[in-house]
């Protein structure tokens, strides 16, 4: 069986690959708590040390607003940590995965955003991760998957907000002209799981290490995704009302258009994004049956 290091335990990616493991893989998954990401010593000796077939990287900074306000902590998790991980599974062959995100992009495109568009991130987040990414991909075995507006049953996500805030107010104003693709971490842990054992077999040049989108099928507005959250829960009292992103402010910039054309990924693996309404309306029947502050 497959044996995966992987860093990132508590978030949304991580419990999903923790929860679809089972049988699949024998995973060793690092918290903070045991590998600091601030430390590249650390992050270094422990890819050196696991017996491990492959790296995967579900950790990050993946507080956006606050990483404006701590750019070197964004920094040392998103840029500096991966490149450690690179460095590291340079010097044993190991492939390395890492996930990133579509806000490496500015959102002025009118299309779904392709892996040869021009990234130009607009946040501080953005530009770590992509820095990110960078380190990652000079390792010719490094893949990198893009992903967006990830939601999940476990933990904080957009879908159990929207479900909480749905139950305590009269109305949700969510905005109504940005754009993205959803991305359900159970099948993005799924596909890992699943393409593991070619990633552990292939040589570099295989077409299978490298930059892909991942996200499931057909892009949405912020506000589309609340309502179609909503619409799982009979106990939700609020009325959506639309607003224009310049309505609702934040310090970080994000792309009003972070959709991404996930073909490259459906090529190379045979993979088949589900569409993200029957993916929402699952996670939102989970979260709800499990209970909205679990």
């Amino acid at each position: 069986m497959i044996r995966i290091l992987q860093f990132g335990a508590t978030g949304q990616v991580s419990r999903a690959m923790i929860a679809a493991a089972p049988g699949r893989a024998v995973l060793v998954p690092l918290s903070r708590n045991e590998v600091d990401l601030a430390d590249a010593a650390a992050i270094e000796a422990a890819i050196a040390k696991t017996d491990c077939d492959l790296v995967v990287n579900c950790a990050a900074f993946t507080l956006v607003d606050k990483a404006e306000a701590e750019p070197e902590a964004a920094r040392a998790a998103n840029a500096l940590a991966p490149a450690a991980m690179a460095r590291a599974c340079a010097a044993r062959g190991l492939p390395l995965v890492h996930l990133s995100t579509d806000c490496v992009f500015d959102g002025a495109l009118d299309r779904p955003y392709r892996e040869d568009d021009a990234p130009n991130p607009l946040s501080v987040y953005g530009a770590t991760k992509l820095d990110g990414e960078t380190a990652v991909l000079a390792w010719e075995k490094g893949v990198v998957l893009r992903v967006s507006w990830v939601f999940s049953r476990f933990g904080r996500n957009f879908i159990r907000t929207m479900l909480q805030l749905g139950r305590a107010r009269d109305e949700l104003r969510v905005v109504a002209d940005q754009y993205g693709c959803p991305t359900d971490a159970a099948a993005l842990a799924d596909f890992i799981l699943a393409a593991a054992p070619r990633w552990a077999a292939a040589d570099a040049g295989d077409p299978a290490f490298g930059l892909f989108h991942f996200t499931n099928g057909g892009a949405t507005s912020r506000h589309d995704l609340a309502a179609a959250a909503l619409a799982r829960d009979p106990q939700t009292r609020a009325r959506l009302s639309p607003i224009a992103k310049r309505d609702f402010p934040e310090p970080a910039a994000r792309p009003l258009n972070g959709a991404l054309d996930n073909s490259r990924v459906s090529a190379v693996f045979g993979w088949q994004a589900e569409p993200w309404t029957s993916a929402v309306a699952r996670a939102a029947d989970q979260i709800i049956a499990e209970g909205l502050d679990t």
